[in-house]
């Protein structure tokens, strides 16, 4: 299996490592980058990542691709993509997809030209035991309707510092950290809704990472945390000083059309960190938390304990589990078929609740999503 890589940055390293382990016959031919961050990671791990291409098209025309992989910059992927497509690629692209509702649009057409099978998103967390076990318990009907879900993801310090070092602090390129970093979150709770989020509202901003609370010495030993996780491209060593345009906190609550609702926060500076879920159902409770590896489910009439598992994940996975499982069923799909747990139409919706959470942080305003909706659909070509 021959593969390109556009934009070969930390998180496209570890994966070429991931993949190759997956599947013996996994070929990375080369990649196109001009700086490449991620390259030392695969090297360093015994992965061969090919030779350098000046352009994506030179990589696609002389690379008898089966797979493009796109790593880029979230603001390059749409025309990574579209490249990709154009040239009859098949392709995996990292989240978040794209960065604007414009931009959504414009991939809605291309996959309703070119179809949502040639598409693969990194949504890694819907493959994480945790979720295939939530998703499960509701199939089941040990929930029942779901009502409502209290959400999180929260990173730690040295984590939130990154983000204000890294090329992700300006708007212009990752789309906003609710984007960014969360739209996994957002796309697992869209899909245990079943339904599309209709109102929403948000707030949030920037309280810990800022100049009046950095380290009084800023000193060496004071300052490592901050400086522990390396940045790429546009890197930066200001983390309470960043030029950046990002959020260190935001929460947001969202309607459905089905009626239900979900309460999400998140927060760059959490030293004793959670990424966690409570859904209330009719008939029942499940919790989680995709850190502290537990799944929860309790029944609401009799409060009998109906679940109560813990996970134990291997060192090289970053994603709780789920990255293995993602690169088995990724290169699964490419070559036999087989169905995957998300879509790239997934990924899109989450990220349009994204985008619509900072446009409404922004304008401290509820958005109605329902425009949006509409504008998705026929860009797609679905009927309405």
């Amino acid at each position: 299996m021959r593969v390109g890589i556009v934009g070969l940055g930390y998180r496209l390293g570890y994966l070429a490592r991931i993949f190759s382990a997956a599947r013996d016959d996994f070929e990375i031919v080369g990649y196109v980058d001009p700086a490449p961050a991620g390259l030392s990671y695969a090297t360093e791990h015994g992965v061969s990542v090919g030779k350098s291409f000046d352009s994506l098209e030179q990589m696609i025309d002389e690379g008898s691709l089966d797979l493009l992989m796109v790593g880029s910059p979230n603001h390059l992927h749409l025309e990574h993509i579209r490249t990709g497509l154009e040239r009859g690629m098949k392709i995996f692209a990292e989240k978040p997809v794209v960065t604007t509702v414009e931009d959504t649009m414009a991939l809605a057409e291309l996959i309703g030209k070119y179809g949502s099978d040639n598409v693969m998103v990194g949504l890694v967390l819907r493959y994480a035991p945790l979720y295939v076990d939530l998703r499960k318990a509701q199939a089941e009907g040990k929930l029942g309707e779901v009502v409502s879900i209290e959400a999180s993801e929260h990173i730690p310090p040295y984590h939130g510092a990154f983000f204000m070092r890294d090329w992700r602090r300006y708007g212009k390129y990752a789309g906003g950290f609710m984007l960014e970093k969360c739209c996994h979150d957002l796309d697992l709770y869209n899909g245990v809704m079943g339904s599309r989020p209709r109102l929403v509202a948000s707030f949030g901003g920037r309280k810990s990472f800022i100049p009046e609370n950095a380290p009084a010495t800023a000193g060496v030993n004071d300052m490592e945390v901050y400086h522990r996780k390396p940045s790429g491209w546009e890197g930066s060593d200001k983390v309470f000083d960043s030029d950046g345009d990002i959020i260190d906190f935001q929460t947001a609550i969202v309607q459905y059309e089905s009626g239900a609702a979900l309460t999400f926060h998140t927060n760059m500076n959490v030293p004793d960190d959670f990424r966690r879920f409570a859904v209330m159902g009719a008939k029942g409770m499940a919790e989680g938390d995709f850190i502290r590896n537990y799944f929860r489910v309790t029944d609401s009439r009799t409060s009998e304990r109906l679940t109560d598992t813990t996970y134990k994940t291997s060192e090289l996975s970053q994603h709780y589990g789920a990255d293995e499982q993602m690169a088995e069923d990724i290169l699964k799909h490419c070559l036999e078929g087989a169905p995957l747990p998300v879509s790239v139409t997934d990924a899109l919706e989450a990220g349009l609740l994204a985008i619509s959470m900072d446009e409404s942080m922004r304008t401290r305003s509820i958005i109605d999503m329902t425009p949006i909706w509409q504008r998705f659909d026929a860009a797609l070509g679905r009927a309405n």
